[in-house]
């Protein structure tokens, strides 16, 4: 299988997994005019599964450094296997949740409680488990980018769309979306040996347990979608029968785009971890909210409208998301 064993290139993988799960929601944008969310959700989790296959089969198979997929499967232990599923299963209900937030409360509210405690609860998490490289950096770093996800809050909550929708049941979701989002990574890395040149029994590498991950995201789906369709936090009950009635190619094709794009982000996160570690790598793709941050500024033009004060918000942001990416990668340098 691949195994990376620079760090340059680790932290490049780590800057991808940004790009993309700062990307992704790009595909719910498009697709979410035509048809809502939970419909949306089917296909995105369906795409995750194939890219975690694609990868596996192909990355995760060849070459002659640690276990190829389907051997490193057969020997991974149970409580392996039922910790990357279980990573699976509470990040698909942190995302539902996070979703259900910005529908209630906005993105102002709901990007920096869920987002920022997320961020904060992983890299204490993955750090105390393997604690790699400069504490000092890596929490300072750590420390801006929630200033940034802060920041960045208040400047949507100057938008006139996004003011007035804060809510307790919106602050409360946000909270248990944030824990949850906190926790799923470490139960993924706990599945994994640390060393992937040469893979612990037992354990598995990270094709393998990101393959188990997906599994544990696809199913849960009709257990946490199906209740979000049933019974939604707002609107209407979604009926089953819509996915087929009122979903075409093209829109099927959108949400699978969307998972494949988040696909690709959490694998060469779980791959970067090799040499960076697991906190380093889970700081750096939770950077994310500055990357969708950019999209919304940039391409979406959804400050056009913002009061006079809004730009300086944004510049602020920036520059405290890239001293603490800076930080973070330092981290593990100094």
């Amino acid at each position: 299988m691949l195994v990376v064993e620079s760090y340059f290139v680790a932290v490049v993988m780590c800057v991808v997994t940004m790009i993309c799960w700062g990307s992704w929601a790009n595909t719910q944008k498009l697709a979410t005019k035509k048809w809502p969310f939970q419909l949306y959700y089917w296909d995105y989790a369906i795409g995750v599964v194939l890219l975690s296959l694609i990868f596996a089969f192909t990355l995760g198979s060849f070459g002659s450094a640690g276990r190829s997929f389907l051997p490193d499967l057969r020997q991974a232990t149970f409580k392996a296997l039922s910790m990357a599923f279980l990573g699976g299963v509470i990040f698909n209900l942190s995302n539902i949740l996070l979703v259900a937030a910005i529908d209630i409360a906005g993105m102002a509210v709901a990007f920096p409680i869920g987002v920022g405690l997320a961020l904060v609860i992983g890299v204490i998490m993955n750090y105390v488990a393997t604690p790699l490289g400069n504490p000092v950096f890596l929490f300072i770093g750590v420390g801006l980018v929630v200033v940034a996800v802060i920041v960045d809050a208040l400047a949507y909550k100057r938008l006139p769309n996004e003011g007035q929708k804060t809510t307790a049941k919106g602050i409360g979701i946000s909270i248990a979306a944030g824990i949850l989002m906190g926790f799923f990574y470490r139960f993924v890395a706990a599945s994994m040996s640390t060393n992937f040149a040469h893979p612990e029994v037992g354990l598995m590498t990270p094709y393998t347990a990101v393959v188990i991950f997906s599994l544990g995201l696809f199913i849960s789906n009709f257990v946490w979608n199906s209740i979000m369709m049933v019974k939604p936090f707002v609107g209407e009950p979604v009926p089953f029968a819509d996915y087929f009635k009122k979903g075409n190619p093209r829109l099927h094709l959108i949400g699978i785009l969307g998972g494949i794009i988040w696909g690709i982000g959490m694998s060469l996160n779980i791959i970067a971890a090799g040499p960076a570690g697991f906190a380093i790598s889970y700081g750096l793709g939770q950077g994310a909210p500055m990357v969708a941050a950019f999209w919304g500024v940039f391409i979406w033009k959804e400050f056009k409208d913002a009061p006079v004060g809004t730009n300086k918000l944004l510049n602020i942001m920036f520059v405290c998301f890239i001293i603490g990416l800076l930080m973070i990668i330092a981290a593990r340098v100094v």
